[in-house]
């Protein structure tokens, strides 16, 4: 069956969230990529963690609490100010210099983002970042009131949509979404932005192992779930030449 619709994560898809580190770094010097990197990850923890324990928070407030959890581990006092610029840049993440150029090249399939991202997030960063004039539909879980992977939040792609599983190429960066859409029954492009051929390399030229190859190593590569990607590419430019 041919693809209907694209659907695309957004966080670390088609938005960089390594993108906050300037603002980290800005804030708190010398802690940046710290702040960066435990910050994702507590992030991500707390959406799985809620979802588990069905106590629902939507996503500004998980980005909210694992943010203060990650300056209060690292023991760092910050202004009330301070904190609302760092989480505000959540709402202005850069786009991946080929995401614009990609969807437009993917027409006239239908456009959509699937994200655990709250509506007034996802919303005010389409909007900021020019892909509303773009995109057919922007899903968040909220509907749903649980995370991704959970196959409900997926099943909202049918529901707005109106496309079957198998109709919807899903796009993602993250291993453990990528395995999540495939399990649900969705085609699945996965990007694999970092190697690990690129993560030895880092490791060998650092005494220390930095933040950021060990997020990498964490959370960049495919999970072992037994849920492989239908397709593995290397930047958003590659997809108009797979759907």
């Amino acid at each position: 069956m041919s693809i209907k619709a694209v659907v695309f994560d957004a966080y670390g898809t088609l938005y960089d969230i390594q993108s906050v580190a300037d603002v980290t770094e800005d804030a708190f010097p010398g802690y940046g990529e710290i702040i960066t990197q435990v910050w994702r990850i507590k992030q991500l923890e707390y959406t799985w963690l809620r979802s588990l324990m069905q106590a629902y928070r939507d996503f500004a407030v998980v980005t909210r609490d694992s943010l203060a959890y990650t300056l209060r581990v690292l023991g760092l006092d910050y202004e009330n100010e301070t904190f609302e610029r760092v989480i505000e840049k959540y709402l202005h993440l850069d786009l991946y210099p080929d995401a614009t150029e990609t969807l437009a090249g993917l027409r006239p399939r239908k456009l959509a983002i699937l994200s655990n991202g709250s509506p007034d997030m996802l919303n005010k960063l389409v909007r900021n970042s020019g892909l509303d004039a773009l995109l057919d539909a922007t899903i968040s879980v909220d509907a749903k009131k649980v995370f991704k992977p959970s196959p409900q939040a997926y099943e909202l792609i049918g529901e707005v949509l109106g496309t079957a599983p198998d109709e919807v190429l899903f796009v993602s960066s993250n291993p453990w979404d990528a395995a999540g859409a495939k399990s649900f029954g969705l085609k699945v492009a996965w990007i694999e932005r970092v190697t690990p051929e690129a993560m030895a390399l880092a490791c060998v030229e650092n005494e220390l192992v930095a933040p950021l190859t060990m997020f990498r190593a964490i959370r960049t590569q495919m999970d072992e779930l037994g849920f492989a990607p239908d397709y593995r590419v290397r930047a958003l430019s590659e997809l108009p030449g797979i759907a």
